[in-house]
């Protein structure tokens, strides 16, 4: 008896620990090395609800207010919603069987589509320009293979003032120098002896929509002049000093290194403006005669969309003129990364 009890009290005379515990007292473990809370698979699912914890609130506030209006806009183009009765009626397809045979509609849609052609071009275009002028353009120093034209910091800040005012002031302001009653324009061409050439800029159906371009043009054209300078800045002396030194001139350093190694900066601006092409509402809205007048020269889907919705009370099928605006942006998002995929890259 007494050799049974010193075994089950243990060596030392401490008292056997109770069935079904682990060596240590008090750790409620099974005895086996680790347990389930220091497998891999349990650390796994700690790292994950910590992640999911912060993530989950914005989420459900994204879907609630980004992804859901997607959904009610093409269920609301499927009825006969006014944008004011809560009482509407499914009717199908027929908002869209109505775009195809809406002459309006098309023309405000080729105007967009105008737009995405030769805004990036001219914007970017002269951006580019403008920046490799500054930067590389000026008369060779002493020590200095390549250099910018002397106050190009100046410059900068003069192409970029606009970027400091609303669109809508400048838009404003615009809309006096094309007044063609005492307009900057206008007086511009008395004070040079070309009466002849007096026009009404936004009155013409012929002149409003570049009008609307020149607008966009010149808002938009000094950010992309510092940014394609940020560009060429970070681009290595070198490279130039090299170009030089091989005989190329100005004209062939600008195609054959300037452009090649901002080809991703060209391409980022290339989508910004495509956007703003695509968008166009306020210069549109504020500058134009009737809002996209005179008759429609100068309409945009976007401002076609507010009047259907907000002048006419046709709620529904200004939703359906927005898919269709939607599914434009989707193939000029396609389009811009089909073309900007490369297997070329140049680094340095």
């Amino acid at each position: 008896m007494a050799s049974d009890s010193r075994t089950a009290a243990g060596a030392g005379g401490a008292p056997a620990p109770p069935a079904g515990t682990g060596a240590k007292r008090g750790t409620g473990r099974t005895g086996k090395r680790g347990g389930p809370r220091n497998s891999p698979h349990y650390r796994t699912y700690l790292k994950y609800r910590f992640v999911a914890g912060f993530l989950a609130v914005p989420l459900v506030l994204y879907g609630i207010l980004v992804v859901s209006p997607f959904f009610q806009t093409f269920w609301y183009s499927l009825t006969d919603w006014t944008g004011l009765s809560s009482d509407f009626a499914f009717v199908g397809l027929d908002n869209f069987e109505r775009l195809l045979d809406d002459e309006i509609f098309r023309k405000a849609l080729w105007h967009n589509v105008l737009l995405l052609l030769v805004l990036p071009v001219l914007t970017l275009g002269l951006g580019v320009f403008f920046a490799f002028m500054l930067n590389v353009g000026g008369r060779h120093r002493r020590g200095e293979a390549v250099a910018g034209v002397r106050g190009s910091h100046f410059y900068k800040i003069v192409y970029f003032f606009p970027q400091a005012l609303s669109i809508a002031i400048v838009v404003v302001l615009w809309k006096y120098i094309f007044n063609p009653a005492g307009g900057l324009l206008n007086g511009v061409l008395t004070i040079l002896g070309l009466e002849e050439w007096h026009q009404s800029w936004l009155g013409d159906p012929r002149l409003a929509f570049w009008c609307v371009v020149t607008v966009m043009v010149w808002a938009n054209v000094g950010f992309y002049v510092v940014l394609f300078s940020a560009a060429m800045g970070s681009i290595p002396r070198e490279i130039y000093e090299a170009a030089l030194l091989d005989g190329a001139g100005r004209v062939a350093t600008f195609f054959r290194v300037t452009l090649p190694l901002m080809r991703d900066t060209v391409q980022t601006g290339w989508v910004y403006m495509g956007i703003m092409a695509l968008d166009a509402f306020a210069v549109v809205h504020i500058l134009t005669v009737n809002q996209g007048g005179p008759a429609y020269s100068t309409i945009v889907t976007p401002v076609y969309l507010y009047n259907k919705a907000f002048q006419d009370g046709q709620a529904g099928y200004a939703t359906a003129v927005a898919v269709a605006l939607l599914i434009v942006t989707m193939v000029f998002a396609v389009v811009a990364m089909t073309l900007g995929r490369s297997k070329d890259r140049i680094e340095f």
